[in-house]
């Protein structure tokens, strides 16, 4: 659209623009989402960043939507509870039942926090959070991995929010006037965060 207007942009002009209007559209993505589901699913995944390893913590909730993500250098107790405090933070409430791997953290920190929640560990369980991760994948590729952990949460924090503002719930079973009506809506808030 602005090739054709006589604009010259470069990949290196959409990335300042991302980094100057990403988080404040990103906040105003979450303070317009209704609450989320009361099942989370929390998953970590082990990604390259300047050539070391870090893990990405992400929830899911059972519809798809993602509240969090957290990038740490360690995977502990410490770090799960961190995830767990920064996801009651902006969802109010504790969920009604927590998914998560065999990763003995999660209890640990749940036991930590005192959550009188359902806590299920089990691999096939929580594959929503497993499948979470795969545009995470995508991106690293095409951005040839992540330079620095504060550019990855970052980029991951924006991402996953406007992710969740065109994210059909269930589309397998959405009829397409559901799907357009709910793209709309989508596009009518984007226009309305984004002030165009």
């Amino acid at each position: 659209m602005l090739a054709a207007r006589g604009i010259g942009v470069t990949y290196e002009t959409v990335r300042q623009w991302g980094r100057k209007f990403g988080k404040p559209f990103s906040d105003r993505i979450r303070q317009r989402t209704p609450p989320r589901g009361d099942k989370w699913h929390l998953d970590e995944v082990v990604i390259s960043i300047a050539g070391e390893q870090h893990w990405l913590w992400r929830a899911v909730d059972q519809n798809g939507f993602v509240p969090d993500v957290l990038i740490q250098r360690r995977r502990n107790s410490r770090v799960a509870q961190r995830l767990m405090k920064k996801l009651l933070k902006s969802a109010g409430t504790p969920p009604r039942v927590m998914i998560t791997d065999k990763l003995r953290s999660y209890g640990a920190a749940r036991a930590k926090m005192g959550l009188h929640v359902e806590h299920r560990q089990h691999k096939a369980l929580n594959n929503r959070a497993e499948n979470s991760h795969q545009p995470t994948r995508r991106r690293e590729r095409i951005m040839t991995r992540f330079k620095s952990s504060r550019q990855a949460q970052r980029f991951l924090s924006v991402h996953d929010q406007v992710a969740n503002l065109f994210h059909i719930p269930y589309p397998g079973a959405a009829t397409a006037d559901f799907r357009r009506a709910s793209r709309e809506r989508a596009f009518a808030t984007w226009r309305e965060i984004s002030m165009t």
